[in-house]
């Protein structure tokens, strides 16, 4: 669907809600493509995603109150407020950076503030992009892992497990009470269960510790866990409608992705220079005649994961966000906001 349709679409009776609803209308500050299309990886049948920012209130920056985001389910449009996205972002949530890195053509809405958001985006990018992107792309692999019948070795599979919650626990200290690192240690050794070659240990030595905080940490890892069993029939049907090569396509972009913020300190979301060998993933034709993902896939992943780990270890990108240009942002736009000024 080319962009002058997708305006002329937004204009429909469908997307009414985007003028009719008192939190959104005058309020939005940016409108922009989500999804394949942002990615450049739509083809024809490929749904319409938008995705959006809008001012809170007065009353809601006065009272510290917030609507958190909008979300109309029949369009697959989500608005979030200007407080959630600045939130977000701090958090280089994967999902969100993504919005700030889009093609200029594809904004459909973009206001005063939004150009300044976009100009000034750099200010949010930090090394815990390593996490949030590499914890999105563990989760992606082990979608298409479970997707495929492709029979995973168990040693393998332990290790995208451990990997997966080392990226979770990385916010542990902010989120929970703090505890040094030789506390808690989680690690691969020799399995002592029965049809395993190996599995997850941990030593752990915490002393006056607030119990409902280590059940808060346990019930993350757990869920980790428990998610690398579930094949079921949910992903049976993503098998018999060819989803496979989609995820696989979007687990290669998102070390892309993540590899030119740390090297270019860029979001670039619209994958103009791989176009053509993600299309080829999403297209199939990295799977056999069995519908499972080739050597060549694996091969093509590995050196996205060696090229992800060389780019982490020698980003100069700083460990947090600039808090300090961020609150002044976000102070600048709410005392506009309190002044009528939108």
């Amino acid at each position: 669907m080319k962009i002058e349709q997708i305006k002329e679409k937004l204009k429909t009776e469908e997307y009414d809600f985007l003028r009719q609803d008192q939190r959104l209308g005058t309020h939005i500050i940016l409108l922009t493509l989500g999804g394949s299309h942002a990615y450049g990886m739509d083809q024809a049948g490929s749904d319409l995603d938008v995705r959006g920012i809008a001012f809170n209130t007065k009353e809601e920056v006065l009272t510290a109150t917030d609507f958190r985001q909008v979300v109309n389910v029949e369009t697959d449009t989500t608005i979030y407020s200007f407080q959630k996205m600045i939130q977000l972002l701090t958090a280089n949530n994967p999902n969100t950076l993504e919005i700030l890195g889009c093609l200029p053509e594809h904004y459909l809405h973009l206001s005063e503030i939004g150009k300044e958001l976009i100009e000034n985006r750099k200010m949010f990018l930090s090394r815990i992009c390593i996490h949030t992107f590499g914890g999105y792309a563990e989760n992606q692999l082990r979608r298409m892992e479970n997707k495929s019948t492709r029979l995973v070795d168990q040693a393998k599979r332990e290790a995208h497990i451990l990997k997966s919650i080392e990226h979770a626990a990385y916010d542990f200290k902010n989120r929970y009470y703090p505890y040094d690192d030789s506390d808690v240690k989680l690690y691969i050794d020799t399995a002592v269960q029965e049809g395993y070659d190996s599995e997850i240990f941990m030593d752990v030595c915490l002393k006056h510790y607030p119990l409902r905080d280590w059940a808060g940490m346990w019930s993350e890892m757990r869920s980790i866990i428990s998610s690398y069993s579930k094949i079921g029939k949910r992903n049976e049907k993503a098998i018999s409608h060819d989803k496979l090569g989609k995820h696989m396509a979007h687990l290669i972009r998102l070390y892309m992705m993540c590899i030119d913020i740390l090297e270019k300190e860029e979001i670039i979301t619209y994958r103009a220079e791989e176009h053509d060998l993600l299309m080829s993933i999403r297209n199939s034709e990295f799977l056999d005649e069995n519908r499972q993902p080739t050597s060549a896939f694996y091969d093509l992943l590995n050196e996205y994961e060696k090229r992800f780990d060389y780019a982490k270890e020698n980003a100069s990108l700083p460990d947090v966000p600039d808090h300090k240009r961020i609150r002044e942002f976000q102070m600048y736009v709410n005392e506009r906001i309190v002044k009528g000024e939108f």
